[in-house]
């Protein structure tokens, strides 16, 4: 569905560079300890679904999850093999800045890495946790965060969850802060080396772009 958040878009990122991802995960390996994904969600700065889809692990499933993933059996008959389904959702992600939640786990499961200064990971963003009235230091769930600030229930019921569903809410969380955010990205870039700073008087979205981030910014955005 499409997203009920109306504030307008900010003004230093088009809209169509934004992308909000989710993956439910199921269990392989010895026991069903190693999580593999089984689905991938990739949703639009306005809650447009850009890709969804089931996708069949690299190994057998042990242990669907069903309660948390919402992935049963009939589900992965027809799924996409894993390395289809890589080559896909990282061809949609190239370029893009990566909205969600513990994103992390996500790109553990893809075996990707997002550059970090284009990743916007719900779960360690302290002006959310201060909207929701939450300690800085805790860790906040999604379900959590989308009940207090969006007023909107996700992950109810014995269905299990939904990666649309939860890349909505995470795109919809990143928009409530959006202009806050964006502007605390900025002033981080340029206080990491100031001789990077191109002439002053250019536009802000002169500053976001790749080659105007220092290397050791990419390496740990958990």
């Amino acid at each position: 569905g499409s997203s009920s958040v109306a504030s307008p878009p900010c003004p230093c990122l088009s809209p169509a560079k934004l992308v909000a991802l989710d993956c439910e995960m199921v269990g392989t390996g010895p026991e069903g300890r190693s999580s593999e994904v089984a689905r991938c969600s990739l949703v639009g700065y306005y809650g447009d679904v850009l890709y969804d889809r089931y996708i069949q692990p690299l190994q057998p499933v042990k242990d669907y999850r069903t309660r948390w993933s919402g992935i049963r059996q009939h589900h992965l008959l027809h799924a996409v093999p894993f390395r289809e389904a890589q080559r896909e959702i990282l061809q949609i992600l190239k370029g893009k800045i990566v909205v969600g939640h513990a994103l992390h786990n996500d790109f553990r499961a893809l075996g990707y890495f997002h550059p970090c200064h284009m990743t916007r990971d719900t779960s360690r963003q302290p002006l959310l946790k201060k909207l929701a009235n939450f300690q800085a230091k805790d860790g906040i769930s999604l379900k959590k965060l989308a009940r207090r600030l969006l007023k909107r229930d996700i992950q109810v019921g014995r269905a299990g969850h939904s990666s649309v569903e939860d890349a909505t809410a995470a795109m919809d969380l990143y928009r409530l802060v959006e202009r806050q955010w964006e502007q605390e990205m900025q002033d981080k870039m340029l206080m990491a080396d100031t001789s990077l700073v191109p002439d002053p008087i250019s536009s802000p979205s002169h500053y976001m772009q790749d080659q105007y981030w220092p290397e050791d910014l990419n390496e740990d955005c958990k």
